[in-house]
């Protein structure tokens, strides 16, 4: 089944928002493309494995730097460059 782009990030921005609604932080700042993008990156330069565990790491570095004080949006943003630089052939 091929769905549009526009489906697509129709499913993935309800699925974010529900996640998001289920975990207490509707507010939570996401830029899907730019995480899977992140993803794609390590997926395809260390292997596929890879693209869940570096997400979950800039999320988590992203949560304790925006905890510390940061601005969410700015520490997401600045972690997800971060790690696609690392991950970056």
């Amino acid at each position: 089944m091929t769905i549009s782009d526009e489906e697509f990030d129709r499913v993935l921005a309800q699925w974010a928002d529900r996640v998001r609604a289920e975990l207490g932080i509707r507010d939570a700042p996401l830029d899907i493309q730019q995480v899977l993008g992140v993803a794609g990156v390590a997926a395809h330069s260390v292997m596929r494995p890879a693209a869940p565990i570096t997400t979950y790491l800039a999320g988590y570095a992203a949560g304790v730097a925006a905890a510390g004080g940061a601005d969410a949006a700015t520490a997401a943003r600045d972690v997800l460059d971060r790690v696609r630089k690392l991950a970056s052939p």
